[in-house]
Order: C-alpha cells, then sequence, then structure tokens
C-alpha cells in the first residue's frame, strides 16, 4: 500500500487544507493522474498519483487542515508498477547517501519541530523562552503569538468579582464565521511582521497625469491599447535606477544594506482569497507593451488562483494600484522584507495651473509611498517621487529614456 502525503509544493509551507478530492475509494488511477486539491498559504495545489493503482482509503475529509507529511490518500498499487516504483525508490537512495553519508544516521535521530511562524519564534527567543514548553491552542498545534504572551504573563486569569446588581438581558445574536487560515492567515503573519521590524515612513505626493492620459488616448485611436500601469511602472523602473536605495533590502543580521540589480516589480492584487502579490521579473527589460501584457496576465491568474510559486517570488518592491477602487489615500504596509512600497490612488478631473498660468481642466493622480526610515529618509524619497513625476507629466522623458 503506498501512502500519497502532503509535500511541502514551494516557499516552505507547513500545512495546507484539503479543498476538493478528484477520485475517491475504488477508482483506478494512473501515474501523474489529479488526485486532490489542497488550498496552501497562497495558492490552490494538484498533488498527482506517483503510481497506477486503485484508491483503497481516504483517511481526510474536505475542509481539514494537515501538516505537510500527513497522508492523504493511499493507493493499493498495480503489480506490473512495483518493480518499477522499489527500483526508482531505491535508486533515489543511493544517491542520497552518496551525496551525503551521514544521511543514514541522522534519519535515526528524531526531534520535535515545533510549529510557530518567524516572528512568533522571535519573540519567544528574546524572551528566552522554549517554544516547546509552550501550549498551543491552535488545533493543528502551532504556536501562535498570543500562546507565547499567555505564558509569558505565566497563564493568570484575574476572575471578575461578582457584584449583587440586577442584570439587563440581552439578547445576542450568533455571529456569522470565517474561517482564518490560508491565504488570509498568512497576510496577517507577513503584514504584522513588517509592521513590527520596520520603522514605516508615509510620503505622499500629486502627480499631474494630463499629458500622459492624452498620450494613452491617442494610442488608443491608433488601434494600440496600453494600460496607464504599464507607463507607471516603467517610469518606477527608471526612476528606482537613479535611486537604488528603494530597489533594496535590509541585511540586519549582518550589518548591511543589498542593492539589488534586479529590478522585480510586484503587483498587489485583490483577490476573493485575499492580497497576492504575482511579480513581473526583470521589469526593466520589458517594453512598456510587454509590461501591459505581462500585468493582465498576471492579474487574471492570480484572480483565477492559477499562479505558479516562482511567479509569486523574489520581487524587489512592491506597486499597489488601488486608483480603479475609488481610494484618495493610504498608509500602506511594505512588502516585507522590501525597503518601500508605493500606491497609485485615483486621478480625478480638477483645475489646474498650466505652464502659460491659465486655470485649466487637468487629471491628478495622488501617490502615497511607505518606505524603511532605517534604510532611507524622507528628503531621498521626495527626490525619488519627484523623479517619477517628472516622467510621468512629460512623457517624452520617458520615451527618451527607453532609447
Amino acid at each position: 500500500m503506498l501512502e500519497v502525503k502532503l509535500h511541502d509544493v514551494g516557499e516552505g509551507m507547513t500545512e495546507g487544507e484539503v479543498i476538493h478530492y478528484l477520485v475517491k475509494v475504488g477508482d483506478s488511477v494512473m501515474t501523474d493522474q489529479p488526485l486532490v486539491e489542497v488550498q496552501t498559504d497562497k495558492m490552490v495545489a494538484e498533488l498527482t498519483s506517483p503510481c497506477s493503482g486503485i484508491v483503497k482509503k481516504i483517511p481526510i475529509n474536505v475542509g481539514e487542515t494537515v501538516q505537510v507529511g500527513t497522508s492523504l490518500l493511499y493507493i493499493e498499487v498495480d503489480e506490473g508498477t512495483r518493480s518499477e516504483q522499489k527500483s526508482l525508490i531505491e535508486m533515489k537512495q543511493v544517491s542520497a547517501k552518496e551525496a551525503n553519508p551521514t544521511l543514514e544516521k541522522a534519519s535515526l535521530n528524531t526531534f520535535k519541530r515545533v510549529l510557530a511562524a518567524p516572528y512568533t519564534r522571535k519573540i519567544a527567543r528574546d524572551n528566552n523562552i522554549n517554544l516547546e514548553d509552550v501550549h498551543a491552542t491552535d488545533p493543528s498545534g502551532r504556536v501562535t503569538e498570543e500562546d507565547v504572551i499567555r505564558f509569558l504573563k505565566g497563564h493568570r486569569t484575574d476572575k471578575e468579582l461578582v457584584k449583587d446588581v440586577k442584570q439587563i438581558v440581552v439578547v445576542q445574536e450568533t455571529p456569522d464565521e470565517i474561517p482564518f487560515r490560508g491565504i488570509r492567515k498568512k497576510i496577517a503573519e507577513k503584514m504584522t511582521k513588517s509592521l513590527f521590524t520596520i520603522p514605516h515612513v508615509t510620503h505622499f505626493d500629486e502627480v499631474n497625469m494630463t499629458k500622459l492620459v492624452e498620450m494613452k488616448e491617442q494610442l488608443k485611436a491608433s488601434g494600440e491599447s496600453v494600460s496607464i500601469s504599464a507607463f507607471l511602472i516603467k517610469a518606477l523602473v527608471i526612476s528606482l535606477k537613479d535611486f537604488p536605495i528603494f530597489n533594496a533590502e535590509l541585511d540586519e543580521e549582518n550589518s548591511r544594506i543589498l542593492l539589488k540589480k534586479n529590478y522585480h516589480i510586484g503587483i498587489a492584487t485583490n483577490t476573493e482569497s485575499g492580497l497576492i502579490v504575482p511579480v513581473i521579473h526583470d521589469a526593466d527589460k520589458k517594453s512598456i507593451k510587454e509590461i501591459h501584457n505581462v500585468v493582465k496576465d498576471l492579474t487574471k491568474r492570480a484572480i483565477d488562483g492559477k499562479l505558479q510559486p516562482f511567479e509569486m517570488q523574489n520581487s524587489t518592491f512592491t506597486v499597489s494600484n488601488v486608483g480603479p477602487l475609488g481610494s484618495t489615500g493610504a498608509t500602506p504596509i511594505i512588502n516585507y522584507p522590501e525597503t518601500a512600497l508605493i500606491a497609485f490612488h485615483k486621478t480625478k478631473k480638477q483645475p489646474i495651473v498650466n505652464e502659460r498660468d491659465e486655470i485649466v481642466i487637468g487629471y491628478i493622480m495622488t501617490l502615497s509611498m511607505a518606505f524603511d526610515h532605517r534604510v532611507a529618509d524622507g528628503a531621498t524619497a521626495v527626490k525619488f517621487t519627484n523623479r517619477f513625476a517628472s516622467l510621468i507629466e512629460q512623457p517624452h522623458k520617458l520615451m527618451m529614456e527607453m532609447i
């Protein structure tokens, strides 16, 4: 009998929620046939069969959240493939032992690995707490920040004094429940770590979009449809090259700031499951039209839950385009461990003064830029957004930078 276990499908996941079985007990399956869909922190992963055979047992119910290594199905292997599977396993074991002679010896040692987020571990480490001594209240066995804080306070519970007063009866309706897990829980952990680790400063500015809007309309009239976002991202990449401190990462452990040579732009995308950040890799090497096509494709697949893990990794700077939702301002949280994040807000028609001191109707967009004050200062952030604004307000300058 072969066990099909939940394995790590990317980014060091520790658990997943079973959302749909594609087979049932008694079904015959082929090698590489999809068996079950599992919701991880960032995506829906499809696990396939490692062999041909018959499904004999499905011990985990749909909706359950299980740890990596949990057996999801049991398959009775076909005799025709059993010898092939055995040979393949033996080859893998021999290769592993040759690559690491201590592997066989190390496998005899057992230890308890406590499940906990990195920020939770930091709290425990800073307070000299052994996580193995902390009781986990989460059904999955994961130790949370609240568990550590409760342990730190010594499990004290202050009983309320009972007073002889007339009680007012209030009928409380049962609240609706939304499961706090998967992508939503991962977002909470990452945002908490970012906010409590990085000293955030938010700089607000305005950009005159009038000439860029006119250029977009001219392109549309000629049959070329390109989103405003594509122009904004291209201008952003050019500005990052002029101010590399914002395309950086602080390495506190080694007391250094890493100025990234790649320009991988994360695109914060709102989905039904939560905030997803697909990445435009090497945005500096793409034309405005290519950026437009990549953003359109990534956004659609993010909403459909069809992104691959590598498409959400290694971003160096993140953009949040909330203007279409009607946003006029915000103080965004940085996508840790990046140094900055910029949010584009609503573009509004309003009276402006042109170069000839005439009052005309134009398009003004507000932006907010959050940055790590350990890495950069406010004056640098202002210079950065000024450079960005100059490329947008004078589109011919943007074109010149691409020659």
